[in-house]
């Protein structure tokens, strides 16, 4: 029985994808490492390291696997791994049965952890790949909010309260501003994770006899699966999957914070926004009239779960001499969870932002509902020129006190303030204190946003 979320008969689908458990579970590392063995065989064969009639039986071997002909035995292989502590050598007893004679140059020069890692790697390159494809989807959703609300006001809150006018369109771009930089950190981390691990022993590839013989057999390897030579064994340099593990968290942080805006929006006293309508979706046991967030509620917990596989993935950063005595194993659960944990808010973002109901109506509504306060600011400014900035800041502030006190708008307080009113005149008060008239750069930023993406 599950006890993990991502698991879960219940929740799998809610926490996690099923295409991101098709990249991570148990098959598909197993057949992963598969694999690596047969490509390693291929690369000795060409080289001359095995016979290369082995190298074939060895790659029919995995083919079978591959194909179903064959079948590994789980429970003999479970039994066995819980022995030996690693997974890899009963996987080669199975493997070595399956290519007969041809079994006995199997796994040759390796060890453990390079099959272990190149299979991770590999694993990691099919979940960016998913990562990527959700991330773009809710980029391009983001870039349609910020082009479609681009001039509609709203208002702008700092530590919760009214701050200064914006536009719905401007809060978007700046979503989107995260997850495109997110888009740029997931290329860029590539070339420092996707690399293949071939060391043996201590890292030396000493078992395969001179530096040229050995390093040629690593980048063939390297060529066998598309993936990168690295200068060195990295058995104990952990920055690469630690990176990845990092930008995960950064990337699905970042959701959650536009999941946490969302979820404001959405209170009853906001109602600036709303995800999009299911029917029966977010419905409460006891309240009908409720239609709770529940993607941004999943968003969010994804993002704390992230905060701590990326703490987890920092311990496996410290590692003693040339092979790791435990650190390695927190990857074991660290990597996984990660990439199943940060699809699974990808998917809730794409559905949530592709579909999200969106109010200009209260959001004007919200905009209005200080009488004006909200665009102090920009009244002090028009009247600095005359006044000097503080006296301006003082006249404003006193006439922001009034109309508070006595419910009335800014404007009408304005109006009956001679020292404001006469340098200022009605038109020009009227137009300072209309918030539409103040937003600022915000709609020519959202036009910079959309600019890059062309």
């Amino acid at each position: 029985m599950a006890i993990s979320a991502l698991d879960s008969a219940i929740f799998a689908d809610m926490f996690g994808t099923t295409a991101m458990r098709d990249a991570f579970g148990d098959d598909a590392f197993l057949a992963r490492c598969v694999e690596v063995e047969a490509a390693l065989a291929r690369a000795q064969g060409k080289l001359g390291t095995i016979p290369a009639e082995a190298a074939a039986a060895i790659t029919d071997a995995a083919n079978s696997l591959a194909s179903g002909r064959e079948a590994l035995d789980l429970a003999r292989l479970k039994s066995e791994t819980e022995t030996v502590g690693y997974p890899i050598l009963p996987l080669v007893r199975q493997m070595a049965e399956l290519a007969s004679d041809a079994g006995r140059y199997l796994h040759w020069g390796a060890t453990t952890q390079d099959i272990m890692d190149t299979a991770a790697v590999l694993q990691i390159r099919a979940g960016l790949a998913l990562i990527e494809e959700d991330l773009t989807a809710a980029r391009g959703h983001l870039a349609e909010l910020a082009r479609k609300y681009r001039d509609t006001p709203m208002a702008g809150r700092t530590h919760l309260q009214h701050a200064l006018p914006v536009t719905f369109g401007y809060k978007a771009a700046v979503w989107l501003y995260a997850l495109d930089r997110h888009a740029d950190r997931l290329r860029q981390l590539r070339p420092r994770v996707l690399l293949v691990q071939f060391g043996g022993a201590a890292g030396t590839l000493a078992s395969l006899g001179g530096a040229e013989r050995s390093l040629d057999i690593r980048a063939e390897l390297a060529r066998e699966l598309a993936l990168a030579d690295p200068p060195i064994t990295w058995h104990v340099v952990r920055d690469g999957i630690t990176e990845t593990v990092q930008v995960l968290a950064l990337l699905v942080g970042s959701l959650g914070k536009i999941a946490y805006d969302v979820m404001l929006m959405s209170a009853t006293e906001f109602g600036e926004a709303a995800e999009p309508f299911i029917q029966g979706r977010g419905s409460s046991s006891t309240m009908p009239q409720k239609r709770n967030p529940i993607s941004c509620e999943l968003i969010l917990a994804a993002s704390k779960v992230l905060r701590q596989q990326a703490g987890l993935a920092l311990d496996a950063v410290v590692t003693d001499f040339e092979r790791a005595t435990g650190p390695w194993h927190v990857e074991w659960v660290a990597v996984p969870e990660a990439f199943g944990f940060a699809a699974g808010a990808l998917h809730q973002a794409r559905f949530m932002l592709g579909g999200l109901i969106v109010d200009p109506g209260r959001m004007a509504k919200n905009l209005a509902m200080t009488h004006g306060l909200i665009v102090a600011e920009a009244v002090m400014m028009g009247l600095a020129p005359h006044t000097g900035r503080n006296e301006a800041h003082d006249l404003v502030y006193d006439a922001c006190r009034i109309a508070i006190e006595t419910e009335r708008p800014l404007l009408d307080v304005l109006l009956e303030t001679p020292a404001v009113a006469d340098p200022l005149g009605p038109d020009k008060l009227r137009a300072l204190t209309d918030p539409a008239n103040y937003l600022g750069a915000a709609p020519a930023m959202v036009d910079q946003m959309l600019a890059r993406r062309n």
